[in-house]
């Protein structure tokens, strides 16, 4: 941290020092330094300033001391260097020591051993960020970019949510005058310890600008989830404690002095005002979600209309229309919007949570064989997280538009074509021969392209023919990822296509043509290179059971029939 110390008054700081050899006695003084939001108020009389004095082997271990030079309060935070040391390493205290070190400070002793505690503090605090991110978005997460903003503010926010005045401190910090060099100060911290941890493969720096998390980091600490959860809980807690245990001792000596209180008291107003007044963005704005018209910030608030009018560049006086597309459990609707002369089609789907009424007969239609992401903020998830993975990996799917995760709205590319179910129907329903063959090439086609979805270890969890769409030009599109996941169950995929197959049956027809389609399918899919064990799978009683509900008895028999036999037949 850069040395300020030009902005002291040389007697304070030596009366300071003085007061802090009287504090240490006889022990071994290791650090010394100004901190919490001395950047305006160093000048002025009326506001206290805060020194943090570190000690080898204090006793008693912690005290907090208000010491009058001049008129001039100076409030001494004097804490023992292990329990200091433990207080930046693993949050002992709560952060009630560490915290200082996330602010501005001026160093008036040992400066450099400031500096490595620092970096040690802003290595752990980006490591239980990234951890709470994995947390809030355990899908999304392996697509988002982070600025190394969303760590400073983060850490600021965070704690200053669970105790109040620290919303001072974060104005005072953002105040016009020192604002660029109180963020240059405070940010090289953090990008030194993102540096150490790309070494370390926690984050990936993808340019100049963004991190993303490494796949490794998101996948081990999944592993250990619960465990990280309750330790997340407590840091709060003991964060919480262990302020409220330090600052009550201090504002009682305050409180003889009506000055000295403005700093704890209008912190209130500080709070309501500070977005507005110091232009202090949400730390979301840092965490960005890729998509077909670049990075979007998760904290965008999109609704329909705002969306054709910004992203579509449609004209203010331009007319938008909105229809209703249907969808059983989800809103989804096309939207209108005349650009240049020419008519722009986006659709927009929208994830609300699933009300009890809706996702019963669902859960208790696959009860003990699939289990369905109920929340709308997690089905959007895995919508973008998929998408943007398949589309990377070479897959056609709709290019996404933009999100607005607070709205929970998912923009996407509108595509010209028909679904799968329509092919399926025709190869059912027609004589020709050729048609039925075209028909079955189709399908294999599409078994192709699941085999090489779950090579990536990818399920893409809802495989009705209705969500795979055959684009004018024969390109094949998958949608609809609400319900995928990374190592997910590959043989409900594979059921839930080819029983679905016997749903389009015509009644009281034979099952020739239902084992040509599934034939056809599992060929394409086992030829480049899908697991026979999935396929087998597909053809146990626990999937079989899910499908009898609305497909005919002996269809599902000679698709189960078929799965199960594969090893012997070829497929």
């Amino acid at each position: 941290m850069a040395h300020h110390q030009g902005w002291l008054n040389r007697d304070l700081e030596e009366k300071i020092r003085g007061f802090c050899r009287q504090i240490a006695n006889s022990r071994r003084i290791t650090s010394i330094c100004v901190c919490s939001g001395y950047a305006t108020y160093l000048s002025d009389v009326k506001m206290p300033l805060e020194v943090l004095l570190v000690v080898d082997g204090f006793k008693p271990r912690l005290m907090n001391y208000v010491k009058f030079f001049g008129g001039r309060a100076v409030v001494f935070y004097a804490v023992d260097k292990w329990i200091f040391e433990r207080d930046v390493e693993r949050g002992f205290l709560g952060e009630a020591f560490a915290i200082q070190l996330i602010f501005p400070y001026i160093p008036l002793a040992n400066g450099g051993y400031l500096k490595a505690e620092e970096a040690k503090l802003k290595k752990r605090l980006i490591v239980e960020l990234l951890e709470n991110i994995v947390l809030d978005f355990p899908e999304l997460s392996y697509e988002i970019y982070i600025k190394p903003e969303y760590f400073m503010y983060e850490a600021m926010l965070s704690r200053a949510r669970l105790f109040p005045p620290l919303y001072y401190n974060i104005s005072d910090f953002l105040r016009k005058e020192m604002r660029e060099q109180n963020l240059k100060l405070v940010m090289d911290g953090y990008i030194l310890a993102l540096k150490e941890l790309e070494k370390e493969k926690v984050v990936d720096g993808v340019d100049s600008k963004h991190f993303k998390i490494t796949k490794e980091f998101i996948e081990n600490f999944k592993s250990q989830r619960v465990r990280f959860t309750n330790l997340l809980k407590s840091a709060q807690k003991a964060l919480f404690l262990s302020l409220l245990g330090t600052f009550p001792k201090i504002l009682g000596i305050l409180s003889k002095n009506r000055n000295l209180l403005l700093k704890f008291q209008f912190f209130e107003n500080e709070r309501l005002t500070l977005k507005a007044e110091w232009n202090l963005q949400d730390p979301k704005e840092y965490l960005l979600v890729p998509t077909a018209n670049g990075l979007v910030p998760l904290s965008t608030r999109l609704g329909i209309e705002d969306f054709a009018r910004k992203i579509l560049k449609v004209e203010e006086d331009a007319t938008v229309t909105v229809e209703e597309l249907g969808g059983v459990l989800n809103d989804v609707y096309l939207v209108k919007a005349v650009v240049s002369d020419r008519e722009q089609r986006v659709v927009v789907k929208s994830f609300k949570d699933w009300s009890s009424f809706k996702w019963f007969p669902l859960t208790l239609w696959t009860v003990g064989t699939r289990t369905f992401a109920l929340l709308g903020r997690s089905r959007l998830e895995k919508e973008c997280s998929t998408n943007q993975f398949l589309r990377f990996n070479g897959f056609a799917v709709p290019k996404l538009l933009s999100i607005s995760h607070s709205e929970r709205l998912v923009f996407m590319e509108y595509l010209e074509g028909e679904t799968l179910e329509k092919t399926i129907k025709k190869v059912f329903s027609s004589r020709d021969g050729g048609e039925i063959e075209r028909g079955l090439k189709l399908i294999q086609k599409v078994g192709e392209i699941f085999a090489k979805v779950h090579a990536l270890n990818i399920a893409l969890g809802d495989t009705k023919p209705e969500n795979i769409l055959v684009g004018k030009n024969g390109e094949v599109y998958l949608t609809d990822f609400e319900q995928a996941s990374r190592n997910g169950d590959k043989a409900w995929d594979i059921a839930e296509f080819l029983y679905y197959i016997g749903h389009y049956a015509p009644p009281f027809s034979g099952t020739r043509l239902a084992e040509a389609i599934a034939k056809s399918f599992l060929r394409g899919y086992l030829d480049a290179g899908g697991e026979i064990k999935a396929v087998k799978d597909a053809g146990k009683p626990k999937y079989t059971k899910v499908f009898s509900v609305f497909v005919f008895p002996h269809i599902i028999l000679a698709i189960s029939n078929i799965c199960l036999k594969v090893g012997q037949t070829g497929g």
